[in-house]
């Protein structure tokens, strides 16, 4: 039987599937990246919304999958929690913008939409998109990833970084002293960075990313 949270489910896990978010799947598909979002699945009164024919149709041409495919997906959410983790997300254009984080690069403050992972997570955790293509060739546009600000940060670390100028940045952690950390671009086309500490608002370790 066809039900609302069983369609927005199947839509999950074809997504987690492909190890891509929600926003991730409507973007390969061709969509808005927040056609999928948990917020646009209700209206504000909330009632029920759809997803709509078309969208499904360019979903399952976009992951080359059948329909009977992602029917077997709705029959499948019967009676089935998830196991994955729902973190907040954001942009990495929205995180240089002040009022989402905590001085300790926790996530805080409003804007923040919900993305659930394949996986489990950390408290704490939350999902940052990348947007454009200076990461790559190791993360490409629309790839999630999970940041843990509580994690430890070893050398050679993948390493999220936000300056007190606003600057976030998605690098390798090659060295850290008292006055310094040395930073690796994962885009050979992009510097190398050298920071001061006291330019630094908060660094944090990514963990894993959607690939």
């Amino acid at each position: 039987m066809l039900s609302h949270d069983r369609v927005w489910a199947a839509i999950d896990a074809l997504a987690a599937r492909h190890s891509l978010s929600a926003s991730g799947l409507a973007k390969r598909a061709g969509l808005d990246s927040t056609a999928f979002n948990k917020s646009k699945r209700r209206s504000s009164d909330g009632r029920p919304r759809w997803p709509s024919t078309e969208s499904l149709a360019k979903v399952i041409q976009a992951t080359n999958s059948s329909l009977d495919d992602f029917l077997a997906l709705i029959e499948g959410m019967s009676g089935k929690a998830t196991n994955g983790r729902t973190v907040p997300l954001i942009g990495f254009a929205q995180a240089g913008a002040g009022g989402f984080f905590d001085d300790a690069g926790f996530p805080a403050g409003q804007g923040w939409d919900l993305v659930e992972l394949p996986s489990g997570a950390a408290e704490g955790a939350y999902a940052l998109q990348v947007q454009g293509d200076s990461m790559l060739p190791l993360y490409r546009d629309g790839d999630l990833l999970i940041v843990e600000p509580g994690a430890s940060i070893r050398r050679g670390d993948r390493v999220v970084v936000k300056t007190v100028e606003g600057e976030v940045m998605a690098k390798l952690l090659e060295r850290r002293t008292a006055q310094s950390v040395t930073l690796v671009s994962v885009n050979p086309a992009h510097p190398n960075r050298q920071i001061a500490i006291e330019s630094i608002e908060w660094m944090a370790r990514i963990v894993w990313a959607s690939q």
